[in-house]
């Protein structure tokens, strides 16, 4: 097997072309990695026919997660080309920015996809699709660098407009290399595959790790929380990845006597909610590991053995907690004997690789962003974060999250936190609405069950010793859902620029009580 050092995702993918026993998984259907590899080639040859030489060989792919995205993924590497993932959430002008920012040739789609792109013109995989299985001539498989692009995958955009960023073949392989060997993952085991494929963690803790692991894939055109489990048992699915909020939903789903029944051994993704990695592993018997990272990689953590509950894993020798005015090293938190944090302004500050870029490249086209990412060439991540004496790291939100609320700083993640402990919330977005006098009013929006009282909120705030005064929300907005991103974040600017506008329900605090406005 390759080393992490020196991978492409070229290599890993000839390494499987004699493979007859293992492949795709898809809606009844198996394409063994040989043909696998075959059809990927034989694609390529035919996209290349339809590039113009002397531009960069993007192609955009608007696609639910079918066999034909794998392909291109597979076409990507064994032809040189770059493959662009879009974000079908994005509509219109947005989504005609996305293809001209990244310089795409050519856009694939199907007819399921197709809608979305109206006014701009694009190939039907499904056409396509006859035209490279007639061909006989599968594409001269190049030199392949480590450092060479594989892909450009944009950012959520919950902050502003996606950026681009540059995947190189190291990334990608050597991703799958690692996350296979940590869990022990070889050619008996099944990956299951349902987080949307144009986005980072569905091709570096998914799709990777079961080419490099030489694994079979179980592939999800959509996530459903209720198909979850049967899918699972169906395939013989033995690891699954996610992003976000995945587990939340499938551990909503009706709870039966022989939920731990099943071949999953490994959850592993990140952004998971409080608490959902113990109730997911109790009831479905799998070990669950919730990391911390980005689409960008200048910065990774994990849970390690010994992470207290809360906390994300412990600091890595290149990662510091730097205070965002100072750039000096924030001190350790202080926490009283409730758990609050006694020193929380002082302790919090920005997660920043000191020690470089860690995996990120750079994002496409975009020297302004990067000169902001990387800083005296430190990495600097947005994210907000303290550690306690022990080093181990407890998530604080977004940058754009920090709250400034009668002169102190706040986070908005240690409040969502407090909130999820109520039996009755489901879902929780913090965030700022401005206020003239006092900065910021903290406004949450929840997603609750059936007989959730919100006059009743004051009463479980007070009984949270590690949440003060200044955190209780001055707003509550009751809604039906939240606004997400196609992989589960919440889009907390929207919310923030509605402030008071909604129809949703809303609840005012004063003093220790909530009532409805």
């Amino acid at each position: 097997m390759s080393t992490p050092e020196d991978a492409t995702v070229t290599q890993l993918l000839l390494n499987l072309a004699d493979v007859d026993d293992r492949g795709l998984h898809f809606e009844g259907s198996f394409t063994s990695w040989r043909d696998h590899v075959t059809e990927s080639r034989r694609l390529a040859s035919v996209l290349k026919s339809k590039l113009d030489p002397d531009r960069p060989p993007h192609i955009a792919v608007l696609l639910e997660n079918t066999p034909a995205f794998s392909y291109l993924l597979g076409a990507a590497a064994l032809g040189g080309l770059v493959l662009v993932g879009l974000n079908p959430t994005r509509r219109g002008s947005a989504l005609r920015r996305d293809v001209d920012l990244a310089d795409c040739q050519l856009i694939l789609t199907d007819s399921a996809s197709s809608a979305l792109l109206d006014g701009i013109d694009y190939l039907d995989i499904d056409s396509l699709a006859a035209e490279f299985q007639g061909s006989t001539t599968p594409v001269e498989v190049p030199d392949v660098r480590p450092d060479d692009l594989f892909m450009l995958i944009f950012t959520s955009g919950t902050s502003g407009d996606p950026k681009a960023v540059q995947i190189t073949h190291a990334k990608v392989a050597s991703a799958g290399i690692m996350l296979s060997s940590r869990f022990d993952l070889g050619p008996a085991d099944v990956c299951y595959l349902s987080m949307p494929m144009f986005h980072s963690n569905a091709v570096l803790a998914g799709w990777s790790v079961a080419v490099a692991a030489g694994a079979s894939i179980a592939l999800r055109r959509k996530f459903s929380a209720s198909g979850f489990l049967d899918d699972v048992r169906t395939y013989g699915a033995t690891y699954a990845n996610y992003v976000g909020k995945p587990m939340s939903y499938v551990l909503a789903t009706p709870e039966h006597p022989d939920d731990a029944q099943n071949p999953l051994k490994i959850m592993y993704g990140n952004e998971a909610a409080p608490g959902d990695t113990d109730r997911f592993a109790k009831r479905f018997g799998a070990f669950v590991v919730d990391g911390f990272g980005s689409t960008e990689g200048g910065i990774a953590l994990g849970w390690a053995p010994g992470t207290p509950p809360g906390a994300i894993g412990p600091l890595t020798p290149d990662v510091r907690i730097l205070d965002i005015e100072t750039g000096e090293p924030c001190p350790p938190a202080i926490f009283d004997d409730s758990g609050k944090v006694v020193n929380a302004a002082e302790a919090t500050g920005e997660l920043v690789n000191v020690t470089g870029p860690g995996r990120f490249t750079g994002y496409y086209k975009n020297p302004e962003a990067d000169a902001e990412r990387m800083l005296d060439g430190k990495y600097r991540s947005g994210d907000l974060a303290y550690a306690d004496e022990n080093g181990y790291v407890y998530f604080a939100g977004r940058l754009g999250d920090w709250l400034r609320v009668d002169g102190e700083n706040l986070g908005t993640a240690p409040i969502e936190r407090a909130l999820l402990r109520h039996p009755d919330i489901t879902e929780v977005a913090v965030y700022g609405i401005p206020d003239p006098t006092v900065g910021d009013r903290v406004m949450a929006a929840l997603v609750v069950r059936n007989g959730f009282q919100a006059s009743d909120l004051g009463e479980f705030l007070s009984a949270q010793e590690d949440l003060g005064p200044k955190q209780w929300p001055s707003f509550v907005r009751i809604s039906t859902n939240l606004p997400r991103t196609a992989t589960f974040k919440v889009i907390k600017r929207q919310l923030s620029a509605e402030a008071l506008e909604t129809t949703d329900p809303l609840w005012e605090r004063s003093g220790g009580r909530y009532t409805q406005t």
